[in-house]
């Protein structure tokens, strides 16, 4: 979930090559949209600054009504603040990625280790 299209387009070309199917989403509302529908992923990577229903918020229903329960929700945001991280966290991310100290080869090895320990 990303509303930044360069960004959207750079990660999806990323995670297309490596192998992994990919389904956008520009905000948290077309998210969860998706998932009432019946939409299940593997992973959720998503950002916190997001137009009408944030990453925060998306995350907290998304937990709340158990759509996709399967899934490994990781944010992906500039906003690196301690207190944010922590929200993220306790909300029930399953990590927090910081995109301006991460690369995309970094973020996607990031997600691939997370995905490989849930299936552990």
């Amino acid at each position: 979930m990303e509303d930044d299209d360069f960004l959207l387009e750079m990660y999806v070309t990323k995670f297309n090559g490596a192998g992994f199917e990919v389904e956008v989403a520009k905000s948290g509302e077309e998210a969860l949209e998706k998932a009432r529908q019946g939409y299940q992923a593997d992973l959720v990577l998503f950002d916190i600054v997001m137009p009408n229903v944030d990453g925060f918020e998306m995350l907290k229903i998304m937990k709340r009504e158990k759509l996709m329960p399967n899934a490994v929700f990781v944010v992906l945001s500039n906003l690196g603040e301690k207190k944010d991280i922590e929200k993220g966290i306790q909300i029930g991310a399953d990590d927090y990625i910081i995109k301006a100290y991460n690369t995309p080869t970094e973020v996607m090895e990031k997600v691939k280790n997370l995905l490989e320990n849930k299936n552990k």
